[in-house]
């Protein structure tokens, strides 16, 4: 479960990027968002494939 606590805690990293972006259109802060997106992205691939992983072995 360790690697779902990363993406909450990337996510939660990641919300205050999002509103300087959305509500004051910090360009740099939309930047810091799709970074820290793409991340998440990352580590949600990995956790489906060791999920998938698991499935097939049972």
């Amino acid at each position: 479960m360790s690697r779902f606590d990363d993406i909450k805690n990337l996510i939660n990293g990641i919300e205050g990027d999002m509103t300087k972006f959305y509500s004051k259109g910090n360009k740099a802060a939309g930047t810091r968002a799709r970074k820290g997106l793409q991340e998440v992205k990352k580590i949600a691939q990995d956790i489906r494939l060791e999920i998938q992983d698991i499935k097939n072995r049972s």
